[in-house]
């Protein structure tokens, strides 16, 4: 089947658009096929600096005949339908239609037959359409063009369009179209620089040769592994190693066409710098790559640069060039650290007081000392030095206020640490600094220091009773201040610390501390069951059953997230034995049961069942049963052995079943059955001591 070749050639496209762009080009693409009947084989998009390129292999040539049947009106129905329902449908007369027969009457059908089209021509009639709209999040519109309703909008100018078509085995057609006086053609353009003549292009294999010839890399993995394999080599070759960093690579082979890797150095007196300033500096101002000492794993002063051409003097104008911009960037970096340095961070709070936090919760000064109040509050139970704790919160944010972060907001934090250590502070409370905005997501690290894991936990509650006391609550997709992630930090901090902290106690004090008004009863309850659905998040991702996390919340007074996490492993563990899911059957066998004599007796069956109304020795068995495990779940959980609280649970299975066996709980005696139904009550009782086994799914 026939193949198309498509290639959309312009000035350069922002390297942060490529990925994304021909991604849009391929579905767009393949969707309209698909719904013209034309299903495709596969495809798949290319993109470089100047061109977005798709093939899509195994189109069918034509689309398939559709057959249709279209009913009409009744016989003998005005004329006026009939003629517009012979219109409708192209018939010339009735006797082309069939007669239905249906029980309201006989009806006319007109049998439709619509011949499929050449695939050349349904891409050539869908192809501008595409192009038209495509979603470029900027676009721009020029030339005399420009001034003619409704010509395209495109990322950059568009110069050419390469569009083929056919056989693998024969000369491919072009797929003629044409937009805003561009052609579709077989021609497109080698390297700006190196090649910049046309080529004339017939398929995908002969295409991307051509382009290689013509110093054009069209697959942007394949621009990725030459710059990374020979940036490594480079390096290697010198005794040191590149850093590596796949944000920097991603955007670096969007730049160029045909990479070509060189290393350039810098002044050994800039390395007096916090590598990570001088990373950011030549990472942020030339998109160069840092190198490192193996040995020492220190930074040393070279770097490595990725150009766009094969340069006669082998690059040394460029790598010259490249040099002569980061020298001054470093210069400004060594003048913003040690100007930093100069002022002490303590020294830097007073300016928090102008400066806006929320314009509901006050200003970042304001906020500083509700963290400071609510870290040293919390130390206690992090096993924290209260005092280093409260150093740490008053100074974690002062760095927000450095010239460094000012010119690379990421560093904020790990500036804080350098700044805190430079003036002599304990280390611990250094690190806080740093490790306070700690974790950031899923995979960042968990802060362990007891300072850090104070500080980090009362900056996102504050964070979070702030926001809910103003009613600023994240909305379906919608969370603007990163709530959801606040939260997701303080469970993390919480288990992969094992720390216990009462949340609704937390969160009655941090709400108490705000300037607004807060309803300090039923916020931290809304709050709690916030933190429920994301903890039901974040053990789902780990493989447990959101259920279960609902089973154990919904006992109420549940906010120790420690516990709760616990309690849903080894509930997890018992439900996948045989006892856990025989006990799980009877346990909802007990409250269906229940729900429908409670509904038709308009009753609950609250209350201790009398032992003297115990007709069978199946009654007696489970009442001793469940006081025995009543007995010792209570036990083994007020001691936080949750799996010995299961192992007790387990010893009301074979009492359960043996009841149900043999017991019929509908006894004719009024007095027998409502005895009965107590016990079934005593069951789900039991059962609670652990978990609501109503809301266990299965």
């Amino acid at each position: 089947m026939p193949d198309l070749l498509l290639e959309l050639f312009s000035e350069e496209i922002p390297a942060r658009m490529q990925a994304k762009a021909a991604d849009d080009l391929r579905r767009m693409v393949t969707d309209r096929l698909v719904a013209e009947g034309l299903v495709y084989e596969g495809a798949k998009a290319f993109a470089t600096p100047r061109r977005l390129a798709l093939t899509v292999h195994g189109i069918p040539a034509r689309q398939p005949d559709l057959k249709t049947e279209r009913r009409g009106p009744k016989i003998g129905a005005p004329d006026a339908a009939v003629q517009g329902f012979l219109k409708a449908t192209g018939l010339k007369s009735l006797d082309e239609a069939i007669i239905q027969k249906d029980p309201k009457g006989d009806f006319y059908v007109a049998l439709i037959e619509k011949a499929g089209r050449d695939a050349i021509d349904v891409i050539a009639e869908m192809l501008p359409v595409i192009i038209r709209t495509f979603p470029w999040p900027k676009s721009m519109r020029w030339g005399a063009r420009s001034a003619k309703s409704g010509s395209l909008s495109w990322v950059r100018p568009l110069h050419a369009i390469t569009a083929t078509f056919g056989l693998e085995t024969e000369e491919p057609d072009v797929v003629k179209f044409s937009i805003d006086g561009i052609e579709a053609g077989q021609t497109t353009y080698g390297h700006r620089f190196m090649a910049p003549g046309p080529i004339s292009v017939r398929r995908l294999e002969d295409y991307e040769a051509k382009l290689k010839a013509a110093k054009v890399i069209l697959d942007p993995q394949a621009r990725k592994d030459i710059i990374l394999a020979d940036a490594k080599e480079l390096a290697f070759a010198q005794g040191l190693e590149l850093v590596e960093d796949q944000v920097l690579l991603d955007e670096v082979s969007g730049l160029v066409e045909w990479p070509v890797v060189m290393m350039g150095s810098f002044e050994r007196e800039f390395l007096a710098i916090p590598d990570e300033v001088i990373r950011a500096t030549i990472r942020n101002n030339q998109k160069c790559f840092v190198v490192k000492d193996p040995k020492t794993g220190k930074l040393t002063n070279k770097f490595v640069l990725t150009a766009n051409i094969e340069a006669p003097d082998d690059g040394k104008t460029i790598v010259a060039g490249n040099e002569r911009v980061i020298r001054p960037r470093l210069s400004d970096a060594k003048f913003f650290y040690e100007t930093d340095l100069k002022i002490k961070l303590e020294d830097r709070l007073p300016k928090f007081e102008q400066i806006v936090f929320h314009e509901k919760l006050g200003t970042q000064a304001e906020r500083i000392k509700r963290i400071e109040r609510l870290a040293a509050e919390i130390a206690p139970l992090v096993g924290a030095d209260v005092e280093k704790t409260k150093r740490a919160a008053r100074l974690a944010k002062a760095d927000l206020l450095t010239e460094v972060v000012g010119e690379f907001p990421e560093l904020q934090g790990l500036m804080g640490k350098y700044y805190a250590l430079a003036q002599g502070e304990d280390a611990s409370v250094a690190a806080a600094s740093e490790e306070h905005w700690k974790p950031q997501g899923p995979t960042d690290r968990v802060p362990t220091d007891p300072v850090s894991v104070a500080v980090a936990l009362a900056d996102k509650l504050d964070t979070l009773a702030g926001f809910w006391a103003i009613d600023e609550k994240p909305t379906g997709s919608k969370d603007p201040y990163a709530l959801r992630r606040a939260s997701l930090g303080m469970i993390r901090l919480i288990v992969e610390n094992a720390l216990r902290l009462p949340i609704l106690k937390a969160a009655k004090s941090a709400l108490s501390g705000l300037s607004v008004k807060a309803d300090v009863e039923a916020l931290p309850n809304d709050l709690l069951a916030f933190f429920a659905d994301r903890l039901k998040v974040q053990l789902r991702e780990q493989g447990a059953r959101h259920d279960l996390v609902d089973a154990v919340f919904s006992l109420g007074g549940q906010d120790d997230l420690l516990l709760v996490v616990r309690r849903v492993e080894a509930l997890g563990k018992f439900l996948d034995s045989d006892d856990g899911k025989n006990l799980l059957a009877g346990t909802k066998r007990a409250s269906n049961i229940l729900a429908i004599e409670e509904k038709k007796d308009k009753r609950s069956f609250d209350g201790a069942p009398d032992a003297a109304l115990y007709k069978l020795d199946e009654e007696k068995m489970l009442a001793a049963a469940i006081d025995q495990v009543k007995r010792e779940a209570s036990i083994a959980v007020a001691k936080e052995d949750f799996a010995a609280a299961m192992s007790a649970m387990a010893k009301l299975r074979p009492a359960v079943d043996a009841f149900f066996d043999k017991v019929k709980v509908n006894d004719d005696d009024p007095k027998v059955r409502e005895n009965r139904l107590k016990l079934l009550n005593e069951i789900r009782a039991a059962t609670r001591a652990v978990a609501d086994f109503s809301r266990i799914e299965g």
